[in-house]
């Protein structure tokens, strides 16, 4: 079959009832750049758009065949890691990774939703710096994440945002987008740091408008491009403009 041969995101993470975030939005964002997709469903959630009301997590082994059965039907040329869960789901990932290295992962490091109820166990972090993030090409925490996970207070500006990002680079991950959606100014500035680069910075307008789900946006943008083939720093500079253009439509709304 044709579809086969075409690329395809493997998208590995939860549902949102409320469409405004999670898989939905993975989806809506991936398709509108022209790329098809697959799923592993790492967890089904009950949420409105002000709350996570409910939580069920597949068990890690079905994630597991999930992921090994798309990328046996389809040509997955990159996969977008959303909300894992728990440590065990997070193994489960990095061992489906670790056999298909040559496929580029994007992480998005989903620690808690929008209004504040926790996604990821707090045991479970450290798992994922030492088993999940050396796997993947990106990962893209906001600034609260970036935090949280090396253990931190939140950055107080771009010098203590970009410390904090070299010290979650150690960790293994071959490249790091700090997002600065949580930070202040009329530019909304994300930094791709990469070992062997200069930081590079990559802004937009900041809008005055709120929407959820632009973590997801931004890291699936970014998946779709890789799978078309494009140099990392085009596909991050070509996402944030995917979520910039998202704001727009949902401040007209």
């Amino acid at each position: 079959m044709a579809l086969r041969r075409e690329p395809h995101v493997l998208v590995v993470g939860g549902s949102d009832s409320s469409g405004g975030a999670g898989i939905a939005r993975d989806l809506e964002t991936i398709s509108s750049i022209g790329v098809r997709t697959c799923l592993a469903v790492t967890a089904l959630t009950v949420q409105t758009h002000d709350a996570v009301l409910e939580i069920l997590h597949s068990p890690p082994s079905l994630v597991a065949d999930q992921m090994r059965a798309a990328l046996q039907a389809n040509e997955v040329a990159a996969i977008k890691i959303g909300m894992l869960g728990t440590a065990e789901t997070i193994a489960a990932v990095a061992a489906v990774l670790r056999e298909n290295r040559q496929v580029p992962a994007v992480l998005d490091p989903v620690l808690a939703s929008t209004s504040g109820r926790a996604l990821l166990q707090a045991a479970a972090i450290a798992v994922m710096k030492r088993d999940l993030m050396p796997l993947c090409c990106l990962v893209t925490p906001n600034l609260p994440e970036l935090a949280h996970l090396i253990g931190s207070e939140l950055a107080v500006d771009e010098d203590d945002a970009l410390r904090q990002g070299q010290r979650l680079l150690a960790a293994g991950p071959q490249a790091l987008l700090i997002k600065g959606g949580h930070a202040s100014g009329l530019r909304s500035t994300d930094i791709l740091l990469r070992s062997d680069h200069e930081p590079i910075h990559v802004d937009t307008p900041r809008l005055a408008t709120s929407m959820r789900g632009t973590g997801c946006i931004l890291a699936s943008a970014i998946a779709a491009h890789l799978a078309k083939a494009k140099p990392l720093e085009d596909c991050v500079r070509e996402s944030k403009r995917v979520v910039f253009a998202t704001f727009q439509r949902n401040g007209a709304e």
